[in-house]
């Protein structure tokens, strides 16, 4: 009986240790100029904000990137910073979410995952 009960309090524990951690993802998903990466891409792969805005980055996946300013061409990966662009150098270690910004200048930026090829933002500031 008493293993029944540790038992039932072990997956118990466990079941709110995973509650916790999704909701504190839901939570970031439902702020403002929401972008979500998978594996291997961000979606959408570009957002429009205003000037002064940040944009929410929410890692939807237990895989580690790190976001900079920069871009992937023609799968080799090209680092640079816009003028007027926020600087960009994050690491995501998985399931996690950070704000990038704010972007206080209107114009068109390059971000990218220096893990992942292919993997880019495009954050369009009005």
């Amino acid at each position: 009986m008493k293993k029944l009960i540790a038992i039932l309090l072990l997956f118990s524990s466990i079941a709110i240790l995973f509650t916790a951690c999704a909701t504190g993802n839901a939570d970031a998903s439902n702020k403002p100029n929401t972008v979500h990466m998978k594996e291997l891409v961000f979606t959408p792969t570009s957002i429009t904000i205003e000037k002064g805005e940040k944009v929410n980055i929410v890692n939807d996946v237990p895989i580690g990137h790190i976001i900079a300013n920069g871009t992937w061409q023609n799968n080799a990966p090209k680092a640079g910073k816009e003028p007027g662009a926020a600087q960009v150098n994050i690491q995501f270690t998985g399931n996690d979410n950070q704000e990038i910004g704010p972007f206080s200048t209107a114009g068109t930026f390059q971000l990218y995952c220096t893990v992942h090829p292919g993997m880019n933002l495009t954050v369009i500031v009005k």
